[in-house]
């Protein structure tokens, strides 16, 4: 029997909360609704959920800061639900490490669309049958392609699930310019977030894990007015 995929809704709406889990249920997905932080980081933390859909505006304990709890524990797709829709939000959102950011009022039919693309990307290695190591290095970055583990220098990185495409794109792709463009689409898949700065968080993220001076970037290399590159060895 296949087990169902698990997704968490922390919102302190309880119309929304209740539109979004009516729906969600609908399309087989199980379901737990919590309306405040402090519950939504105790639920996290005794059980295991395949996606989190994480308001801002948060009792208790704000959303941005369960956002940071959720990170600490691994890569598990969020996707922030939120009225505060200012650019300066969605920066603070992904830097944080969300993976999409949805602003209210939304339609239901765009949220489904969003939930199945992150659960997509998240659950395909997890459903495909393990493989024998895949291992691809870069000067002192080592990748493990199967097992999403990356170490830079030896010491192991946690990467988040868009962090860890983002480089891998460039590791398999050394010599190429990549346009903020091409990595969208070829990143997020999608046209919904169809916009540069998405792509900017996530590499200013990245380089914050991965390099000693992400303002003097060692391996990611940004092409002034095209894109991005793997600096060459």
């Amino acid at each position: 029997m296949v087990e169902k995929i698990k997704i968490l809704i922390v919102e302190d709406d309880r119309d929304i909360n209740r539109l979004i889990a009516d729906n969600l249920v609908k399309e087989g997905y199980c379901v737990t609704s919590t309306y405040d932080g402090a519950a939504a980081i105790e639920y996290f933390e005794a059980d295991k959920f395949q996606l989190v859909i994480l308001d801002i505006m948060l009792p208790k304990i704000g959303g941005y800061e369960v956002l940071q709890k959720i990170r600490e524990k691994g890569n598990t797709p969020v996707l922030i639900l939120s009225a505060k829709c200012e650019e300066t939000d969605k920066i603070i959102g992904l830097g944080l490490g969300a993976d999409d950011y949805l602003a209210k009022p939304f339609g239901i039919g765009e949220l489904t669309a969003r939930v199945k693309a992150q659960l997509r990307r998240f659950l395909k290695f997890s459903c495909e049958p393990q493989l024998q190591t895949q291992i691809v290095r870069h000067m002192d970055i080592e990748m493990d392609i199967n097992t999403y583990e990356v170490k830079v220098g030896g010491n192991s990185v946690t990467l988040t699930a868009k962090e860890f495409e983002i480089l891998k794109l460039f590791l398999k792709n050394p010599k190429k310019v990549f346009t903020k463009n091409q990595m969208f689409k070829s990143i997020w898949g999608e046209n919904y977030i169809n916009d540069e700065n998405t792509v900017m968080v996530h590499i200013r993220r990245l380089r914050e894990k991965i390099e000693k001076d992400p303002s003097n970037p060692r391996y990611i290399q940004t092409i002034w007015g095209i894109g991005y590159k793997l600096v060459e060895e």
